[in-house]
């Protein structure tokens, strides 16, 4: 020993003293610095060799040094998947969306906690039992074709949840969707704290999506969003807004667990949306649902604009891939509007659409070219959307007997050869009251199974059909591509006329709709 210290230690400099924990921390940063200013020197010298044209052609070497570094792009997108990957368990662990609280406050108390961000821009809310998502596309393109910013908030999602929320017709990132997640957590840890304390549950997945919605379109931000109900309207996450405008579909019985087993019962519930002194636009709905609609919008002291009445489908002319459509509305009366989708039910969303534009807006009329560039180029995946030809398969999403009858009405109008089915449904479905409304279209029809414990067993499935079909017009077929070829060839086999094409139509679900446009490379399933 020597001082306090050993001779020998590394640590010691030239004085005999080991250097304190700020000259370590001072030597690290000169280091960083160091390899930083070497790094910059490196690449400057690059720069020049290559702009010095003794390599070759200076744009073509500048172009290859300025490609962005694989490796570095997979790692962080392998590090997006990762933290996805934890946001979906997070989700999967909460109450499915489809169990619905009677009760709105978590949501409330979450965005009270965010700032009310739903307060920041103008909203359009729709709810109805079919048409919700594909009304919701043309109200938003309507929208964006006036120069509006506009977010849409849709479900269920197809293919991934960042679907269900998008900006200027754009889904978020992947990027975007962990920073609105992160952005949320501290406020949803919150509220599930205090629910916990008071015996309650946390947020459910579809109220969590609400609020990441409500507030992404607040951040972007959008001058106004279009959202369409989880289901019913009272007690649905997102009826914590106070809509502009109500839209509301054919109201039909459908999750008759959750919203009732009537029509009054389902009406009861969709017709919460109203808000005081809005605008509801209204489609033409079934007597038992008028009183009240009635009773709702005289409450609300709200103006009823509705269908056959105030706003009507005044001619159409079905066209390849299209239609052409005629609307009358109290501002004014637009002639010949191409609309890109198939079906009668298409054209009358439009309707409720174009409405509901111009109800937001004051009720003036809309410019012709902005109703035509709008709906001419609507989009709507997975509702009639064809995903093959020769021989055409169709995809749609009908879940319910009301949206199977709408797709079986534009399939006999836009097909004239033999149609055969591939069907798959959810077992709490009225799947006999659907495939008797498909009987008189099909042909024939292939019954398939999906990956979904809330699926109907394929036996039963196959069961049921031949009840409805008869067992010669009934096939089985797990594997989902194979039910896909084998109704093809059926519908190949039965076409008898050189002027006619046989067809494929694959509906029950939404899940099974998404599944058939992924096969034909429509899009991808991800996180």
């Amino acid at each position: 020993m020597n001082g306090g210290r050993h001779e020998d230690s590394p640590l010691g400099d030239a004085e005999g003293t080991a250097p304190h924990i700020g000259d370590r921390e001072e030597l690290e940063v000169t280091d960083v610095r160091a390899e930083e200013d070497a790094d910059q020197e490196y690449g400057e010298a690059v720069a020049a060799i290559a702009a010095s044209g003794l390599l070759g052609d200076s744009e073509v070497i500048a172009d290859v040094i300025a490609e962005p570094d694989a490796t570095a792009e997979l790692a962080e997108e392998v590090g997006l998947e990762e933290k996805m990957a934890d946001i979906a368990a997070d989700l999967m662990s909460r109450a499915p969306e489809h169990d619905v609280q009677p009760s709105t406050q978590r949501v409330v108390d979450c965005l009270d906690i965010l700032g009310t961000p739903q307060n920041s821009y103008r909203t359009i809310h729709i709810t109805g039992t079919n048409g919700k998502t594909s009304t919701s596309r043309m109200i938003a393109a309507l929208l964006a074709e006036k120069g509006l910013r506009v977010g849409r908030y849709t479900s269920p999602h197809m293919h991934t949840m960042r679907e269900r929320i998008s900006i200027d017709d754009r889904i978020l990132s992947r990027q975007e969707w962990i920073d609105v997640w992160e952005q949320v957590q501290p406020a949803v840890a919150m509220v599930d704290a205090a629910s916990a304390k008071h015996g309650g549950p946390p947020l459910s997945t579809f109220e969590l999506f609400t609020v990441m919605a409500y507030a992404a379109f607040a951040d972007a931000p959008v001058d106004v969003a279009v959202i369409e109900v989880g289901m019913g309207g009272l007690w649905d996450a997102t009826n914590v807004i106070d809509a502009d405008v109500a839209v509301l579909t054919t109201i039909d019985v459908d999750h008759a667990r959750y919203l009732g087993t009537t029509r009054a019962e389902v009406a009861s519930e969709k017709v919460g949306i109203i808000k005081d002194g809005s605008t509801v636009v209204s489609a033409a709905q079934h007597e038992d649902v008028l009183p009240i609609l009635a009773e709702a919008v005289s409450r609300h002291r709200a103006r009823l604009l509705f269908e056959g009445r105030d706003i009507r489908l005044e001619d159409r002319t079905p066209g390849v891939g299209g239609q052409m459509i005629s609307v009358g509305t109290p501002a004014a009366s637009y002639r010949e509007i191409p609309l890109n989708l198939l079906g009668h039910h298409q054209a009358r969303n439009a309707v409720l659409a174009i409405a509901a534009v111009e109800a937001f807006f004051g009720g003036g009329a809309l410019d012709g070219t902005v109703i035509e560039h709008a709906l001419m180029s609507v989009q709507s995946p997975g509702r009639l959307e064809l995903v093959r030809s020769s021989p055409a398969v169709v995809a749609d999403g009908g879940h319910n007997p009301a949206g199977l009858a709408a797709a079986a009405a534009a399939m006999k109008e836009t097909f004239h050869g033999p149609i055969v089915g591939v069907f798959a449904a959810m077992a709490d479905k009225d799947v006999e009251a659907m495939l008797g409304i498909l009987e008189p279209l099909l042909d024939a029809v292939v019954v398939t199974s999906l990956s979904n414990p809330r699926a109907l067993p394929i036996e039963d499935a196959r069961q049921i059909a031949e009840e409805v079909f008869g067992e010669e017009r009934v096939r089985e077929e797990y594997d989902l591509l194979e039910a896909v070829d084998m109704a093809a060839s059926l519908a190949e086999s039965m076409n008898r006329e050189e002027m006619t094409a046989p067809a494929v139509l694959a509906i029950g679900s939404i899940e099974l709709a998404s599944r058939v446009r992924e096969l034909f490379g429509k899009a991808t399933r991800s996180l």
